[in-house]
């Protein structure tokens, strides 16, 4: 590995300890065996490495998002037993210990005070509601219309930064797969009723 993929691997791990405030350039350098002068040169400056690190992070979501590698979607794309086998795996990543999803809450507080951070997490918050969309209907992300993101993909993210915020407050309360699709199941059926 070079400068650059240690100093990305070296923020996750001080994103997943420290969170995005407490996160030193020095403990970046410190926790990849690179320099200060690495950070600048390869990435602009610390908030944007970190930004950067944030969204690989949850990018390595997508695969337990769909139950691991091995295990996979059973249900048919588009049915309320997809919707609860995503969501059902969604809260398992927020009930481990030191859940990243704790460091979304932190870094959605603190937008307003990074706005190059902000705008770099808006982007990639826009490609994380396309892959919801893929994973609930198995469509190639490459092959999902904007009009698709822009709704079905921002109710999936609406909904996913609704259960970050319920998990980091109070995870004794907060709901799970089963819980969210009964939720959905309902406004199904009074929709149907109406």
């Amino acid at each position: 590995m070079g400068h650059r993929e240690d100093l990305l691997d070296g923020a996750k791990r001080c994103l997943l300890e420290k969170g995005f405030a407490r996160t030193t350039a020095r403990d970046i350098v410190k926790e990849s065996g690179t320099n200060l002068a690495s950070i600048g040169y390869h990435y602009g400056s610390k908030d944007a490495l970190l930004a950067q690190a944030y969204v690989a992070l949850v990018e390595e979501m997508s695969e337990a998002f769909a139950g691991g590698a091995d295990a996979g979607l059973t249900a048919a794309p588009g049915s309320l037993e997809r919707f609860r086998q995503v969501w059902s795996n969604v809260v398992t990543t927020m009930r481990e210990p030191h859940s990243m999803w704790r460091l979304s809450a932190e870094i959605a507080v603190m937008g307003d005070q990074l706005p190059e951070v902000r705008d770099h997490l808006a982007r990639a918050q826009r490609e994380g509601s396309r892959g919801f969309v893929a994973l609930m209907t198995d469509t190639p992300e490459e092959d999902i219309p904007e009009d698709v993101v822009d709704t079905l993909g921002s109710f999936y993210t609406v909904l996913m930064t609704g259960l970050i915020t319920l998990w980091t407050f109070d995870p004794k309360t907060a709901p799970d797969g089963e819980v969210l699709t009964e939720g959905l199941r309902r406004v199904v059926e009074g929709v149907a009723r109406a």
